[in-house]
C-alpha cells in the first residue's frame, strides 16, 4: 500500500490507504480508523471512513495538528496485521430497471450525456462491450455488491462490484451533472453503483429505480425505527430485477408499513474471496436464498 497522509486545515487529518479502490484498501482503511477510534486520542471529535481513505477530525487547541498525524502514523503498522474478515449481512435490494421514472428523467437531460441518441443503459451496455441492455443487466444483478462507503448525500451507499477487476461495470458519468434525479434512483459512475437516497442533482448513469426506502429521517419506515440510515460500510448487497406489478405492491408494503428487507447474517473472509470470487460470492447469494 502507498498510504499518503495529508492536513486539511488545522482541523483535519487526511489518510489516503491507496489512490484506487480495492478490498485491501478499504480493509486496512477500515481497520486503522477502528484503531484510531479505539486509541481514544484526546482531541478527536470525529472519524469518517470512505472507499480507501478516512478523515480524522481534531480539536487542535487540545492536540497539535503534526502531533495528530504522528499518533495515526504509528498505527498503520497494526492495521496491516489486521484480520481481513468482517461479520456483516447480505441484503437483496429489488430493482426496477427501465423503470419510466428515471428514463423520463434521463431523456430530458440527453444533452449533457455522452450519447445523446440512447438510454443510460444502452450507452452502459455499449462500452461494456455487452450486445444488448438485457445482458448488462444480467451482469449487474448477478453477482453481489460490496457497500464501501455511506455518505456524500446522506444515507447514500457506494457499492463496489465483487468480481474480478477486469470484469468490474465501469461507465463515466456524465458529461455534466443533471439538475434532477429520482429519489432511489440506482446509478453507477466509474466502478461504483449507488442508490440516491433523496432526489436532488446527480451525475451517475441512471439504470432504474428501487421501491425500498433507504432513508427515513423521520424514522417512520418500519425497518428503519431504529436508525434513519440503512447501510453500513461493509454490507453486501444483491440486487433483484422486480417489474411494475412488483414495485407497486413493494411500494405498498412500505407505506403499510408490513415490508421487511430480505437479510442474511455472513461473515466475509477476504483471502477467502480472493482465492475463489465464484465460488464464494455463490456461498453469498446462497446464504440469502436461505433466509
Amino acid at each position: 500500500m502507498k498510504t499518503r497522509y495529508s492536513y486539511g486545515g488545522d482541523e483535519h487529518i487526511y489518510v489516503e490507504i491507496d489512490d484506487e479502490m480495492s478490498l485491501d484498501a478499504f480493509f486496512i482503511c477500515l481497520s486503522l480508523s477502528k484503531l484510531v477510534r479505539a486509541a481514544n486520542i484526546p482531541g478527536v471529535t470525529e472519524i469518517c471512513p470512505a472507499n480507501a481513505s478516512f478523515e480524522v477530525r481534531f480539536d487542535p487547541d487540545v492536540i497539535a495538528p503534526d502531533a495528530m498525524m504522528a499518533k495515526i502514523k504509528e498505527l498503520e503498522h497494526e492495521a496491516e496485521a489486521q484480520e481481513k474478515r468482517l461479520e456483516t449481512r447480505i441484503i437483496e435490494i429489488p430493482v426496477f430497471y427501465e423503470d419510466p421514472w428515471t428514463h423520463e428523467t434521463l431523456m430530458r437531460f440527453r444533452e449533457r450525456h455522452q450519447d445523446p441518441n440512447g438510454s443510460d443503459l444502452e450507452y452502459a451496455a455499449k462500452i461494456n462491450g455487452y450486445d444488448s441492455v438485457a445482458a448488462f443487466i444480467e451482469a449487474h444483478h448477478s453477482q453481489p455488491w460490496f457497500v464501501s462507503m455511506v455518505g456524500f448525500v446522506s444515507g447514500l451507499p457506494f457499492l463496489y462490484q465483487l468480481v474480478e477487476r477486469d470484469k468490474q461495470l465501469e461507465v463515466p458519468k456524465y458529461l455534466r451533472p443533471r439538475t434532477d434525479t429520482p429519489k432511489l434512483t440506482v446509478g453507477h459512475g466509474g466502478c461504483f453503483a449507488c442508490i440516491y437516497s433523496v432526489r436532488g442533482a446527480g451525475g451517475y448513469q441512471m439504470f432504474g429505480i428501487t421501491p425500498m426506502p433507504i432513508y427515513d429521517p423521520e424514522q417512520k419506515t418500519s425497518y428503519l425505527s431504529d436508525f434513519m440510515v440503512f447501510f453500513r460500510p461493509g454490507d453486501i448487497v444483491k440486487w433483484k430485477p422486480i417489474d411494475r406489478t412488483d414495485y407497486d405492491r413493494i411500494v405498498k408494503e412500505v407505506e403499510a408499513g408490513t415490508y421487511a428487507p430480505r437479510i442474511a447474517e455472513v461473515k466475509f473472509d477476504l483471502d477467502a474471496f480472493n482465492a475463489d470470487m465464484t465460488g464464494f460470492n455463490a456461498k453469498l447469494m446462497e446464504a440469502l436464498n436461505d433466509a
